[in-house]
Protein backbone atom coordinates (compact mmCIF):
# COMPACT_ATOMS: atom_id res chain seq x y z
CA UNK A 1 0.00 0.00 0.00
CA UNK A 2 2.59 2.65 0.87
CA UNK A 3 4.35 1.56 -2.68
CA UNK A 4 1.56 2.53 -4.18
CA UNK A 5 1.18 5.59 -2.50
CA UNK A 6 4.87 6.59 -3.02
CA UNK A 7 4.55 5.97 -7.07
CA UNK A 8 1.25 8.38 -7.34
CA UNK A 9 3.11 10.58 -5.46
CA UNK A 10 6.45 10.82 -7.22
CA UNK A 11 4.42 10.25 -10.76
CA UNK A 12 2.61 13.33 -11.68
CA UNK A 13 1.63 12.13 -14.26
CA UNK A 14 -0.81 8.79 -12.61
CA UNK A 15 -2.12 12.43 -10.60
CA UNK A 16 -3.25 14.19 -13.19
CA UNK A 17 -4.70 11.46 -15.04
CA UNK A 18 -6.86 10.35 -11.99
CA UNK A 19 -7.79 14.16 -11.56
CA UNK A 20 -8.69 14.18 -15.21
CA UNK A 21 -10.71 11.06 -15.20
CA UNK A 22 -13.10 12.07 -11.69
CA UNK A 23 -14.14 15.04 -13.39
CA UNK A 24 -14.92 13.99 -16.57
CA UNK A 25 -16.78 11.45 -14.67
CA UNK A 26 -18.61 14.13 -12.69
CA UNK A 27 -19.26 16.62 -15.41
CA UNK A 28 -21.32 13.52 -17.30
CA UNK A 29 -23.03 12.83 -14.24
CA UNK A 30 -24.30 16.66 -13.94
CA UNK A 31 -25.14 16.44 -17.67
CA UNK A 32 -27.05 13.51 -17.00
CA UNK A 33 -28.84 14.83 -14.19
CA UNK A 34 -29.56 18.40 -16.24
CA UNK A 35 -31.14 16.49 -18.90
CA UNK A 36 -33.43 14.76 -16.73
CA UNK A 37 -34.79 17.97 -15.86
CA UNK A 38 -35.15 19.63 -18.74
CA UNK A 39 -36.99 16.78 -20.13
CA UNK A 40 -40.93 17.50 -20.01
CA UNK A 41 -42.78 15.58 -17.07
CA UNK A 42 -45.19 13.10 -18.87
CA UNK A 43 -48.48 13.49 -16.74
CA UNK A 44 -51.01 10.45 -17.52
CA UNK A 45 -54.70 11.66 -18.54
CA UNK A 46 -57.16 9.98 -15.90
CA UNK A 47 -61.12 9.34 -16.15
CA UNK A 48 -62.92 12.38 -14.57
CA UNK A 49 -65.25 11.06 -11.92
CA UNK A 50 -68.30 12.78 -10.91
CA UNK A 51 -69.68 13.20 -7.74
CA UNK A 52 -73.08 12.78 -6.92
CA UNK A 53 -75.25 16.29 -6.02
CA UNK A 54 -76.11 16.55 -2.53
CA UNK A 55 -79.30 14.98 -2.10
CA UNK A 56 -82.09 17.76 -2.10
CA UNK A 57 -84.71 18.08 1.11
CA UNK A 58 -88.30 17.74 0.19
CA UNK A 59 -91.15 18.47 2.17
CA UNK A 60 -94.75 17.31 1.98
CA UNK A 61 -97.06 19.31 3.50
CA UNK A 62 -100.54 17.35 4.42
CA UNK A 63 -103.17 19.77 4.15
CA UNK A 64 -101.28 22.43 2.72
CA UNK A 65 -103.92 24.29 0.85
CA UNK A 66 -105.42 25.25 4.71
CA UNK A 67 -104.97 28.17 6.25
CA UNK A 68 -101.78 27.14 8.05
CA UNK A 69 -100.65 24.55 5.57
CA UNK A 70 -100.37 27.26 2.94
CA UNK A 71 -98.03 29.41 5.37
CA UNK A 72 -95.65 26.19 5.96
CA UNK A 73 -95.77 26.18 2.42
CA UNK A 74 -94.32 29.69 1.73
CA UNK A 75 -92.37 29.18 4.58
CA UNK A 76 -90.74 26.24 3.38
CA UNK A 77 -90.01 27.52 -0.34
CA UNK A 78 -88.51 30.98 1.61
CA UNK A 79 -86.28 28.28 3.21
CA UNK A 80 -85.09 26.35 0.05
CA UNK A 81 -87.24 23.17 0.30
CA UNK A 82 -89.04 21.51 -2.27
CA UNK A 83 -92.39 21.58 -1.44
CA UNK A 84 -95.42 19.33 -2.51
CA UNK A 85 -99.05 19.35 -0.98
CA UNK A 86 -101.78 16.55 -0.27
CA UNK A 87 -104.97 17.86 0.36
CA UNK A 88 -108.42 16.76 -0.89
CA UNK A 89 -109.40 19.80 -3.26
CA UNK A 90 -105.81 19.59 -4.77
CA UNK A 91 -104.41 22.62 -6.01
CA UNK A 92 -104.86 25.83 -3.33
CA UNK A 93 -107.05 28.65 -4.78
CA UNK A 94 -103.79 30.93 -3.84
CA UNK A 95 -103.24 33.42 -6.95
CA UNK A 96 -99.45 33.78 -5.76
CA UNK A 97 -96.32 33.74 -7.24
CA UNK A 98 -94.97 31.10 -4.45
CA UNK A 99 -98.19 28.67 -5.20
CA UNK A 100 -96.71 28.05 -8.66
CA UNK A 101 -93.38 26.67 -7.18
CA UNK A 102 -95.69 23.82 -4.61
CA UNK A 103 -96.85 20.55 -6.27
CA UNK A 104 -100.19 19.89 -5.83
CA UNK A 105 -101.55 16.73 -5.33
CA UNK A 106 -105.08 15.66 -4.23
CA UNK A 107 -106.29 12.74 -2.45
CA UNK A 108 -107.80 11.62 0.73
CA UNK A 109 -105.64 9.94 3.99
CA UNK A 110 -109.01 8.06 4.35
CA UNK A 111 -108.48 6.62 0.99
CA UNK A 112 -104.60 5.55 1.40
CA UNK A 113 -105.05 3.77 -2.46
CA UNK A 114 -105.34 7.76 -3.61
CA UNK A 115 -101.95 8.78 -2.57
CA UNK A 116 -99.82 5.55 -2.29
CA UNK A 117 -96.62 7.10 -4.28
CA UNK A 118 -96.27 10.81 -2.64
CA UNK A 119 -94.36 9.94 -0.24
CA UNK A 120 -91.44 9.00 -2.49
CA UNK A 121 -88.55 10.89 -2.15
CA UNK A 122 -89.77 12.90 0.71
CA UNK A 123 -87.44 13.36 3.49
CA UNK A 124 -89.72 15.42 5.74
CA UNK A 125 -93.36 15.17 6.28
CA UNK A 126 -95.98 17.99 8.24
CA UNK A 127 -99.38 17.41 8.97
CA UNK A 128 -101.57 20.47 9.04
CA UNK A 129 -104.99 18.27 8.91
CA UNK A 130 -107.84 19.16 10.75
CA UNK A 131 -111.63 19.61 10.87
CA UNK A 132 -114.59 20.22 13.00
CA UNK A 133 -118.37 18.47 12.97
CA UNK A 134 -119.98 15.28 14.68
CA UNK A 135 -117.41 13.54 16.95
CA UNK A 136 -117.42 10.22 14.50
CA UNK A 137 -116.38 12.84 11.78
CA UNK A 138 -113.95 14.66 14.26
CA UNK A 139 -111.71 11.84 15.52
CA UNK A 140 -111.83 10.23 11.50
CA UNK A 141 -110.29 14.12 10.69
CA UNK A 142 -107.85 14.32 13.62
CA UNK A 143 -107.18 10.79 14.80
CA UNK A 144 -107.12 8.22 11.59
CA UNK A 145 -106.45 10.87 8.60
CA UNK A 146 -103.28 11.42 10.59
CA UNK A 147 -102.46 8.31 11.95
CA UNK A 148 -102.75 7.02 8.63
CA UNK A 149 -100.01 9.21 7.02
CA UNK A 150 -97.96 8.35 10.19
CA UNK A 151 -98.04 4.87 9.78
CA UNK A 152 -97.08 5.28 5.80
CA UNK A 153 -94.24 8.00 6.88
CA UNK A 154 -92.51 5.69 8.86
CA UNK A 155 -92.23 2.94 6.26
CA UNK A 156 -90.47 4.97 3.99
CA UNK A 157 -86.65 4.89 4.65
CA UNK A 158 -86.27 8.38 3.56
CA UNK A 159 -88.59 10.06 5.78
CA UNK A 160 -86.61 11.33 8.69
CA UNK A 161 -88.70 13.30 10.42
CA UNK A 162 -92.50 14.03 10.72
CA UNK A 163 -94.12 17.23 12.36
CA UNK A 164 -98.05 17.39 13.91
CA UNK A 165 -99.55 20.49 14.21
CA UNK A 166 -102.27 19.31 16.97
CA UNK A 167 -103.62 21.90 19.33
CA UNK A 168 -103.32 23.08 22.85
CA UNK A 169 -105.55 21.62 25.75
CA UNK A 170 -108.30 24.62 26.49
CA UNK A 171 -110.08 22.34 29.84
CA UNK A 172 -113.99 22.54 29.11
CA UNK A 173 -113.36 22.63 25.88
CA UNK A 174 -112.16 19.26 25.14
CA UNK A 175 -115.17 17.98 26.54
CA UNK A 176 -117.67 20.00 24.00
CA UNK A 177 -115.07 18.83 21.53
CA UNK A 178 -114.53 15.13 22.04
CA UNK A 179 -114.10 13.64 19.25
CA UNK A 180 -111.45 16.55 18.16
CA UNK A 181 -109.09 16.42 20.78
CA UNK A 182 -109.55 12.38 21.16
CA UNK A 183 -108.87 12.41 17.59
CA UNK A 184 -105.44 14.73 18.29
CA UNK A 185 -104.07 12.84 20.73
CA UNK A 186 -104.47 9.35 19.13
CA UNK A 187 -102.20 10.87 16.38
CA UNK A 188 -99.82 12.39 18.76
CA UNK A 189 -99.64 8.85 20.84
CA UNK A 190 -98.84 7.24 17.50
CA UNK A 191 -96.54 9.90 15.98
CA UNK A 192 -94.32 8.97 19.16
CA UNK A 193 -93.97 5.79 18.80
CA UNK A 194 -93.41 5.88 15.37
CA UNK A 195 -90.95 8.54 15.15
CA UNK A 196 -88.79 8.54 18.44
CA UNK A 197 -86.32 10.29 17.01
CA UNK A 198 -88.00 12.38 14.58
CA UNK A 199 -91.21 13.38 15.10
CA UNK A 200 -92.11 17.08 16.81
CA UNK A 201 -95.42 17.60 18.45
CA UNK A 202 -96.73 21.66 18.08
CA UNK A 203 -99.59 22.28 20.11
CA UNK A 204 -100.83 25.77 19.47
CA UNK A 205 -104.06 28.01 20.88
CA UNK A 206 -105.97 30.38 18.63
CA UNK A 207 -103.96 30.30 15.59
CA UNK A 208 -104.21 34.02 14.15
CA UNK A 209 -103.17 35.52 10.90
CA UNK A 210 -104.39 36.22 7.26
CA UNK A 211 -106.41 33.88 6.10
CA UNK A 212 -107.39 33.76 2.35
CA UNK A 213 -111.01 32.95 1.74
CA UNK A 214 -111.08 32.71 -2.42
CA UNK A 215 -110.34 36.41 -3.51
CA UNK A 216 -111.41 37.58 0.18
CA UNK A 217 -108.49 37.92 3.03
CA UNK A 218 -109.68 37.78 6.23
CA UNK A 219 -107.51 39.53 8.96
CA UNK A 220 -107.94 37.35 11.61
CA UNK A 221 -104.83 39.42 13.38
CA UNK A 222 -107.21 42.29 14.42
CA UNK A 223 -108.71 40.29 16.87
CA UNK A 224 -105.60 37.49 17.85
CA UNK A 225 -102.75 40.08 18.19
CA UNK A 226 -104.50 42.33 20.81
CA UNK A 227 -105.52 39.60 22.71
CA UNK A 228 -101.87 37.61 22.14
CA UNK A 229 -100.58 40.81 24.06
CA UNK A 230 -102.71 40.71 27.32
CA UNK A 231 -102.61 36.89 27.83
CA UNK A 232 -99.00 37.19 27.63
CA UNK A 233 -99.30 39.16 30.58
CA UNK A 234 -101.91 37.24 32.28
CA UNK A 235 -99.72 33.70 31.95
CA UNK A 236 -100.22 32.98 36.02
CA UNK A 237 -104.16 32.63 35.27
CA UNK A 238 -103.61 29.36 33.13
CA UNK A 239 -103.05 27.66 36.01
CA UNK A 240 -107.04 28.14 37.56
CA UNK A 241 -108.49 25.16 37.29
CA UNK A 242 -111.33 24.57 34.62
CA UNK A 243 -111.06 27.89 32.90
CA UNK A 244 -107.43 28.68 33.15
CA UNK A 245 -106.80 26.57 30.08
CA UNK A 246 -109.31 29.11 27.87
CA UNK A 247 -106.51 32.06 28.51
CA UNK A 248 -103.74 30.43 26.65
CA UNK A 249 -102.44 33.06 24.60
CA UNK A 250 -103.33 32.79 20.65
CA UNK A 251 -100.13 32.69 18.31
CA UNK A 252 -99.41 34.02 14.82
CA UNK A 253 -99.72 31.74 11.94
CA UNK A 254 -96.43 32.61 10.53
CA UNK A 255 -94.64 32.18 13.57
CA UNK A 256 -96.24 28.63 13.52
CA UNK A 257 -95.41 27.72 9.97
CA UNK A 258 -91.72 29.26 10.72
CA UNK A 259 -91.25 26.28 13.61
CA UNK A 260 -92.83 23.85 11.77
CA UNK A 261 -90.44 24.07 9.00
CA UNK A 262 -87.70 24.44 11.11
CA UNK A 263 -88.33 21.22 13.19
CA UNK A 264 -89.17 19.37 9.46
CA UNK A 265 -85.54 20.72 8.10
CA UNK A 266 -83.40 21.02 11.57
CA UNK A 267 -81.98 17.42 12.80
CA UNK A 268 -80.98 18.83 15.84
CA UNK A 269 -84.77 20.17 16.60
CA UNK A 270 -86.09 18.09 19.51
CA UNK A 271 -88.46 15.79 19.50
CA UNK A 272 -92.09 15.54 21.93
CA UNK A 273 -94.50 18.27 22.70
CA UNK A 274 -93.64 21.60 21.89
CA UNK A 275 -96.67 24.18 23.39
CA UNK A 276 -97.87 27.56 22.63
CA UNK A 277 -94.73 29.23 24.78
CA UNK A 278 -92.42 27.08 23.18
CA UNK A 279 -93.67 28.09 19.67
CA UNK A 280 -93.34 31.34 20.90
CA UNK A 281 -89.68 31.26 22.19
CA UNK A 282 -88.23 29.18 18.23
CA UNK A 283 -90.10 31.67 16.25
CA UNK A 284 -88.06 34.44 17.93
CA UNK A 285 -84.50 32.34 17.35
CA UNK A 286 -82.58 32.72 13.78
Amino acid sequence: MSAIVSRLIHSPSSVSRALSSGLLNYGRLLSTESNRVDEPLKVEETETVKAPPPPSEKLLVLGGNGFVGSHVCKEALDQGLSVSSLSRSGRSSIRESWADKVEWLQGSLLVPESWKDVMNDVTAVISCVGGFGSNSYMYKINGTSNINAIRAAAEKAGVKRFVYISAADFGLVNYLLQGYYEGKRAAEAELLTKFTYGGVILRPGFIYGTRQVGSMKIPLGLIGSPLEMVLQHAKPLNRLPLVGPLLTPPVNVTAVAKVAVRAANDPVFPPGIVDVHGILRYSERK
